[in-house]
């Protein structure tokens, strides 16, 4: 008979150990609403060292890191969530932020990337600086510059099963080709956000394969219907046939972010690299109509 292939001890499996981010430092851009505050939230009330949170806002910035510092079960006269003022829509911008950070800190666990915008209009008025540009150098060129940046801080001290977590938001645009829908208002479509995300996606993986021997995993979450600035004017207008027509009935809430945010921080997501997880209830599984 074959012996049995797991370990003849198991190692700790219990709650903590797999999915535990306490004592980890990250930085999550775009954190003032939306999915980047909810992520930021479910890292710093599960025990996160310290969060530090990026946008260009600084007042909305610093009511929220005050919020959020609020939710940390860790004691301790240092806030648990800090505001940094910045605009990453640059490389320059980046690097800006990159060395914020380096001031306060020599090593990092986590970075989301979640900062990003989209641009509606009619396809034959469509801008170039504003749709295109803008929209690609915010949801694409941004994760690619800021990570690079970060590098020396992610990766030090890290292991192969002490990793480094690097979350880009994308989103189910990625793959559900439809510009003009119940998220843009009538006549126009965001003819340039669905390439972004996808661009997103695609570069998720490219990082990935190239930063896993260095023990800093990239992967990808794809949100559907959020609550946000971004999905702000379809909820106001359209919510209820929004949920409608979700296979669960309702759109996602901080629970359903902020637990995968943690899982991929967490020891538990130590063998996963590269990914593409979509979270929106089952809608981009089926045909999405025109409301």
């Amino acid at each position: 008979m074959p012996k049995d292939a797991a370990p003849e001890v198991m190692p700790e499996l219990n709650l903590e150990t797999l999915f535990g981010v306490k004592g980890k430092i990250g930085v999550v851009t775009g954190a003032a609403t939306g999915i980047g505050k909810m992520m930021a939230a479910a890292y710093i009330r599960n025990g996160a060292k310290r969060i530090y949170i990026a946008s260009r806002k600084l007042d909305d910035l610093q009511r929220v890191a005050e919020q959020l510092s609020k939710l940390s079960p860790n004691s301790g006269s240092e806030p648990a969530c800090v505001a940094i003022q910045a605009d990453i829509s640059s490389k320059a911008g980046c690097d800006a932020l990159a060395n914020e950070v380096k001031k306060r800190e020599t090593e990092l666990d986590i970075l989301v990337n979640n900062a990003g915008l989209s641009w509606g209009a009619p396809m034959d008025d469509f801008p170039e600086d504003k749709g295109w540009d803008k929209t690609f150098h915010m949801n694409v060129k941004s994760q690619f510059y800021l990570t690079v940046a970060l590098l020396p801080l992610l990766e030090k001290n890290k292991n192969n099963t002490r990793h480094a977590s690097v979350v880009n938001i994308a989103s189910t645009a990625a793959f559900v080709p439809t510009a003009e829908s119940g998220l843009s208002a009538p006549g126009t479509g965001t003819w340039s956000y669905q390439p972004s995300k996808a661009a997103s996606v695609h570069l998720t993986r490219t990082m990935a394969s190239s930063l896993a021997e260095r023990f800093v995993l990239v992967n990808c979450i794809c949100p559907g219907v959020f609550p946000s600035r971004m999905t702000s004017y379809a909820l106001s207008e359209n919510r209820d046939a929004l949920e409608g027509i979700q296979p669960t009935g309702r759109i996602g809430t901080a629970e359903d972010i902020g637990g995968l945010a943690v899982f991929l921080a967490s020891r538990a997501a130590s063998h996963i690299v590269g990914t593409a997880t979509v979270v929106d209830g089952g809608n981009s599984i089926q045909f999405m109509p025109r409301l």
